[in-house]
């Protein structure tokens, strides 16, 4: 095989059963002998050597396992984890050159900076700083500035642009941008100086924004954190990071960080910001080599709240710093992140599916009859139980409300976004994983430039070369996004595989009913909410009329499934149920399931 035929003098690649190998990612579907045994379907990096393939570190995924479906999912959608070796030579200028001597970068670093992320996140977009300003506050807020080393025209800027965004999978990490940068070089780590856009908020003691500056800034954070370390600080435990000489700054800053952060919930409610009840399903890889899928519940802890409250906050500051008219004409192109509210039409349909499931339970009072038009939506769902025996069909309405609002995109026309109630909506805070940020960082700092009256002028066709570049991150961005949500799918697939896969190796009669909730029906389907594993499926309403021999369809108030030859209401969107498999539908490549009523064969 001609090393030019291979995508980089390193690829992966998996062993076919003659003990070949091809690079995954590549064009070429030519075979490598191997200069050592590597067994069969182990996924590995490799290095050309005359032509021959030399494995280099440990097995990335062993052969059968789960996690190498998933590098063959990744390998069938062209995820590439490696990068080219002009984008790593570039990456390597940028490490030998971080730029954190700049004369026009503003010295911060006397701010005790924090980083809270998942405990073994390494790529750290953003750190904080909160201190009490008389009775408001003043929120420091750092960025990771990737955008001073991945400039449009670079080999690290087509390649962010050409991915769109990081991508996750249990057990794979398919980076935007080189690891030496985004966890490394770029990555905010503890003590070490990093530039960092920085926003500067004053909020007053209600947490409604006085004025906000933006900074290009040297910043040291002193303590990687992790969301569970600091919620044990709110129940108790030494503030992170109380062994340094600024701990008592750092335990200030946290607490000011649940001050505020319970400041900007309650404005969120004010604004009827609507909050569905979604379970956070954490899907990770069992056995010290993936052996198999493991769904749980992730629940969200008050700080992942606070937290997610001062990102929401930049985003929108960014976003009006970038719409606002500071300057004539200044020709900066922002991209806004946008989700339309639901029409007055399908907020009516949505109060008669309330009334339908309410009725259907035989619920009385105030709680679950929503007063459209007189009661906001955010109010009404606030209210629902959310345990005992009334809780699924609270779930249930919930996921009737999710689904009134469309999906939220990236546009370069500015609008509402409903999901956080703003009128305008940026993405600066993950710059390192999404091309959009890398983006309106650059739009940023020449508005900046602009501003301070430092930036040369702006051509015709340097602005119509914006202008195009901008349409192109958004269409990149908007990708990226739809291809994440169908990995999610294709995960969530293969728990359920895996799980009802298990099943057939059991007799009929020994396999479990499975305790769910269903969530909604419609002309073909019934979903359903698992309880354990917790996660979503479909059951087909054809499969159910083979399997009980009459003919069954969706009621005419969409609420209801019925016996057709007799009119019987059979179950309704709310309803406890039991799940039970039967077989593959090899024809369909779907699974065929049972419904029962929770006590029909057997109880919950």
């Amino acid at each position: 095989m001609n090393p030019s035929r291979v995508s980089s003098q390193r690829f992966i690649g998996c062993v076919d059963s003659d003990g070949q190998v091809r690079d995954a990612f590549g064009s070429s579907e030519s075979s490598l002998t191997l200069t050592v045994a590597v067994a069969p379907g182990s996924w590995c990096v490799f290095a050309l050597e005359d032509e021959q393939a030399h494995p280099i570190g440990n097995v990335l995924a062993a052969p059968g396992s789960a996690l190498a479906d998933l590098y063959a999912l990744a390998a069938r959608r062209g995820l590439q984890p490696l990068h080219s070796a002009e984008v790593m030579a570039e990456t390597a200028n940028a490490v030998a050159e971080p730029g954190i001597d700049d004369p026009t970068l503003i010295d911060l670093t006397r701010l005790p900076f924090v980083t809270i992320d998942e405990e073994h996140s390494k790529d750290l977009d953003q750190a904080l700083f909160i201190e009490r300003r008389g009775n408001g506050s003043t929120v420091w807020y750092a960025i990771a500035d990737p955008a001073w080393c991945v400039r449009p025209g670079s080999a690290l800027f087509n390649a962010a642009l050409a991915r769109g965004a990081t991508y996750y999978l249990p057990g794979l990490v398919v980076p935007m941008l080189p690891r030496e940068l985004s966890e490394g070089t770029v990555s905010l780590n503890p003590q070490v100086d990093r530039r960092a856009m920085v926003f500067e908020v004053e909020l007053d003691p209600t947490g409604r924004v006085e004025t906000t500056r933006i900074h290009r800034a040297r910043v040291r954070s002193r303590v990687k954190t992790s969301y569970d370390a600091v919620q044990a600080f709110y129940d108790g435990a030494p503030a992170p990071g109380a062994e340094l000489d600024d701990g008592q700054r750092i335990a200030d800053s946290l607490e000011r960080l649940a001050e505020v952060g319970q400041s900007r919930l309650a404005l969120a409610e004010a604004r009827d910001i609507v909050a569905i009840r979604r379970r956070e399903i954490a899907v990770s890889l069992s056995g010290h080599e993936g052996l198999r899928f493991v769904a749980l519940t992730d629940p969200r802890l008050d700080v992942e709240r606070y937290n997610e409250q001062i990102s929401l906050l930049c985003n929108i500051e960014g976003a009006r710093f970038l719409l606002r008219n500071d300057t004539n004409d200044d020709h900066i192109q922002p991209i806004f992140r946008l989700h339309e509210p639901p029409t007055e039409q399908r907020l009516e349909e949505l109060a008669l599916q309330i009334d339908a499931i309410v009725q259907l339970h035989g619920l009385e009072g105030e709680l679950w009859h929503w007063r459209h038009g007189q009661q906001s939506l955010a109010d009404y769902l606030r209210a629902l139980p959310e345990s005992g025996t009334e809780a699924r069909t609270a779930r249930a309405i919930h996921r009737q409300a999710m689904l009134v609002g469309g999906r939220s995109m990236f546009a370069d026309e500015p609008g509402t976004h409903y999901g956080v109630g703003a009128d305008v909506y940026g993405r600066f805070t993950a710059p390192m994983r999404e091309i959009v940020g890398i983006f309106e960082h650059k739009e940023t700092w020449e508005k900046l430039a602009l501003v301070q009256g430092s930036a040369p002028a702006t051509t015709a066709q340097n602005r119509r070369a914006d202008e195009l570049l901008r349409q192109s991150v958004v269409e990149a961005a908007n990708r990226s996004r739809q291809t994440q949500r169908e990995l999610d799918k294709e995960v969530n697939r293969r728990v359920l595989d895996q799980l009802f896969g298990e099943d057939l190796l059991l007799p009929i009669d020994q396999r479990p009913w499975r305790p769910g909730t269903i969530l909604g029906i419609s002309r073909s389907k019934i979903h359903i909410g698992l309880d354990d594993p917790p996660i979503d499926l479909k059951i087909y309403i054809h499969h159910l009329q083979d399997c009980h021999q009459h003919r069954i369809a969706q009621g005419r108030d969409r609420m209801t499934l019925r016996n057709l030859s007799t009119g019987e209401r059979l179950r309704a969107v709310g309803d406890a149920v039991i799940v039970k498999t039967l077989e593959r539908d090899l024809d369909r490549d779907r699974w065929r399931l049972d419904l029962a009523s929770c006590g029909e064969p057997t109880p919950c």
